[in-house]
């Protein structure tokens, strides 16, 4: 059954579809991987992809280089929106026409792209639910090898300033006193049990643990909007909340999982704050408190 076009997702049955009737959306594959070398993810676009994919860096196009080391805007700082906006014209995006962005499988890379396009502007971006990974297994059609041609020129113009709210350390820190801040991180992470990348273990004080790893059946799909709100019901937040609520996770790309995860649920993005620095901008900084508890 086709997803309603209010959806933040669309089924691979769907997409397939879209792609063998020739009204396939721009599609932007955005595979990445944690610890896996810069290349990883155009190497394995290169080895099989949606066809009529482009791909798309999340380091190159989907973030600033952050200075070394690492500092108050985190591992990820949003990207320069000139810079984001011609990235995304070289692979072929309009603001008239619908992209649809998937990565390996649980759409944590992908959600990234899908906040900073839906934060610029574009009206109409959806995620592949199950990524690449439930494509495949479908037994749709793939396609392999950097395209013949190059992407038709897109138009896309960001909004600036975006339209979702964006918070440093000082108004992460407020949200977590007055309001909801999320942390999407795993629980071990968010309880200071382990920590393998940033130099502190831990969580900002004040803040609730929501993993993002919660949001999704077994299969990698995201849960059913229902059972979403109820998740997010019991953390504090439910459709037209007056509550500020914010999200951050290690350096701000896991969080936007929780902001599309909250409007599959009903909960609009516009009022979710995303903590851009998140933990290791926070952690950067040893004046900044850890709470393990």
């Amino acid at each position: 059954m086709r997803q309603p076009r209010t959806s933040p997702l669309i089924c691979v049955d769907q997409l397939a579809a879209d792609v063998a009737c020739g009204t396939a959306p721009i599609l932007l594959d955005i595979r990445w991987k944690l610890g896996e070398p810069s290349g990883y993810g155009h190497g394995v676009y290169l080895e099989g992809h949606v066809p009529g994919a482009r791909y798309v860096s999340l380091d190159e196009d989907l973030a600033e280089h952050p200075d070394s080391p690492v500092g108050p805007r985190g591992r990820h700082p949003l990207p320069d929106p000139g810079r984001f906006a011609a990235a995304m014209r070289r692979a072929g995006v309009r603001s008239d026409l619908p992209v649809v962005v998937y990565d390996d499988g649980d759409g944590t890379q992908a959600a990234r792209a899908w906040w900073l396009l839906r934060h610029h502007g574009h009206p109409d971006v959806r995620v592949l639910d199950g990524g690449f990974t439930a494509w495949r297994a479908a037994g749709h059609a793939v396609e392999d090898g950097e395209p013949e041609a190059e992407a038709a020129a897109g138009d896309f113009q960001p909004l600036v300033p975006g339209i979702f709210p964006v918070l440093d350390h000082d108004g992460a820190a407020a949200v977590a006193e007055a309001g909801i801040l999320l942390d999407a991180r795993a629980g071990a992470r968010y309880r200071g049990e382990v920590e393998p990348i940033d130099p502190a273990a831990g969580h900002v004080p004040g803040a609730r643990s929501a993993p993002t790893t919660d949001n999704l059946a077994e299969d990698g799909r995201f849960l059913p909007g229902a059972a979403l709100a109820d998740r997010f019901e019991a953390l504090g937040i439910k459709p037209g909340h007056v509550e500020d609520v914010a999200v951050y996770c290690g350096s701000g790309v896991t969080a936007t999982h929780e902001i599309l995860a909250m409007a599959v649920a009903g909960i609009a993005p516009e009022g979710v704050a995303l903590y851009e620095g998140s933990w290791s901008g926070w952690s950067s900084d040893p004046a900044r408190p850890v709470a393990t508890e």
